[in-house]
């Protein structure tokens, strides 16, 4: 008999809300009730933020989804409220389930919510090696049903919100809970629970990266060259980042990046020259092209010694790509570790970067200690390790890896 075709399977049933549609919690009276029911139920909690993210400049949170056994879902608008610190002593000594933490830990700290302890269950899906881990993917995996994504693209600054997307919301935390508990039963059978127990402690300091240099990041910067371009950049950039943020509109409905490569790239020299340029065509474009001209003329006018460097100063090694020019030695126990690394990754059918970021990889290996005592290197690697954020679980596993690397590149 021939197996059915994957084609021809039926497709895995979707997820239902369990207690149907939730209004939005947005009086003090409403918020009073949803934090009883919270404080009596059981378990963890299972927490989601719905941000705005493509229409508002800001990463606050517009929607927040909570759900607990025996205490049903709630859609909290945060807006509403000075702050949710009520919410917060009503879950305070639980676990938190979250799915991809650092996305929304900071925008959950800033109306009052930061968790004591928490459960990421897209880093439980990293750490047991599936080899995707969003979270209507492991839904599906693990539960057999399938999620509706439709509006995770969607402007949730908007009031008042529609009910098809406040069914979505609420679905995003429906399975967390049950989700949770496979994914525990996984990480002990796989000897890796200690692992996550680390690595979500570690979560709770998350901060966001503060870039020194942000512009850097201003798409196709590849094609620009020169250092008074670069600046040209730097001004454009800067401009319409405050524009952005004064308005609370993301900066590319402003400018698309590209307009910004166009005009430092051509330095046009009037207002008109300016807006004939490709990307210069919107509202934001026309509105604000006086600024745009003073930006330009502003890095035009720079001297030598204010235009920023080609290439961004750093104070870690150099990239990968440049190691066998700079330093061979350091080159060789590059490639030792990393081939160490992938045979570690298969063998725990873990990422290698979640064994060890590539960053801490390669500060240890560019410069690493300069005993050559075995067991000396040894203590040395692991302080250094540790100095540089690593988990013990993840210093047990690299540090020796990384003294074999050391001494088979000098021999």
């Amino acid at each position: 008999m021939t197996a059915p075709d994957v084609d021809d399977q039926p497709p895995a049933p979707l997820l239902t809300l369990t207690d149907g549609p939730q209004p939005v919690v947005n009086t003090d009276t409403e918020l009073a009730e949803v934090c009883a029911r919270f404080a009596a139920g059981t378990g963890p909690v299972a927490i989601d933020a719905e941000r705005a993210s493509g229409y508002r400049y800001s990463a606050r949170a517009y929607l927040i989804q909570l759900r607990r056994e025996g205490s049903g879902t709630a859609l909290v608008d945060p807006t509403a409220f000075a702050d949710l610190t009520d919410l917060q002593a009503a879950t305070a000594g639980e676990q938190w389930i979250l799915h991809a933490a650092t996305q929304d830990l900071p925008c959950l700290r800033e109306v009052g919510l930061d968790p004591s302890s928490l459960f990421d269950t897209e880093l439980a899906g990293r750490l047991l090696g599936y080899p995707r881990v969003g979270l209507a993917t492991l839904v599906e995996s693990l539960l057999g049903l399938r999620m509706r994504k439709e509006h995770s693209a969607a402007d949730w600054s908007k009031r008042p919100l529609p009910e098809p997307w406040l069914e979505y919301a609420a679905l995003d935390v429906e399975p967390l809970v049950e989700l949770r508990a496979l994914l525990t039963e996984e990480l002990e059978s796989s000897g890796k629970d200690e692992w996550a127990r680390q690595e979500f402690a570690h979560l709770l300091g998350f901060q966001p990266t503060v870039r020194a240099e942000p512009w850097r990041r201003t798409s196709q910067l590849h094609r620009v060259r020169g250092r008074r371009a670069l600046a040209a950049v730097r001004a454009l950039w800067t401009t319409r980042d405050t524009i952005a943020r004064d308005r609370d509109v993301t900066p590319g409905r402003i400018i698309p990046d590209s307009a910004i490569i166009e005009a430092a790239l051509g330095m046009p020299g009037s207002r008109g020259a300016l807006l004939s340029l490709p990307g210069f065509k919107g509202r934001g474009a026309e509105r604000y092209a006086n600024r745009w001209m003073t930006a330009l003329q502003e890095a035009a006018a720079l001297p030598e010694s204010e235009l920023p460097h080609r290439n961004p100063r750093s104070d870690g090694p150099p990239v990968a790509r440049a190691w066998a020019d700079k330093d061979p030695v350091a080159s060789q126990r590059l490639t030792l570790a990393k081939e160490s690394f992938a045979a570690l990754s298969e063998e725990w059918n873990t990422p290698a970067e979640n064994l060890l970021t590539p960053d801490t990889m390669r500060r240890v290996l560019w410069t690493p200690p300069a005993t050559r005592d075995e067991a000396e290197l040894s203590i040395e690697i692991r302080t250094a390790l540790r100095h540089l954020g690593a988990r013990a679980w993840q210093i047990d596993l690299t540090a020796p890896l990384l003294v074999a690397a050391v001494l088979g590149a000098d021999t």
